[in-house]
């Protein structure tokens, strides 16, 4: 289930504040809003269409 357009304008990573982009996963259960930063791009979850925005949850980049 897609973010609202609305609620991803105004949503920022927390560890550098850049602006997130949705990238849709296999399932509703793996999509994620990742950091648009080269030098952040952390992944955060969306877990039952609520995004995950600790920095402790998110994954690091490969």
């Amino acid at each position: 289930m897609p973010l609202e357009a609305g609620l991803l304008e105004i949503l920022a990573c927390p560890a550098c504040h850049a602006p997130l982009r949705e990238e849709a996963g296999a399932s509703d259960e793996t999509a994620e809003l990742v950091c648009t930063s080269d030098g952040c791009a952390l992944a955060y979850p969306v877990r039952d269409g609520i995004p995950v925005l600790l920095v402790d949850e998110a994954r690091r980049p490969a």
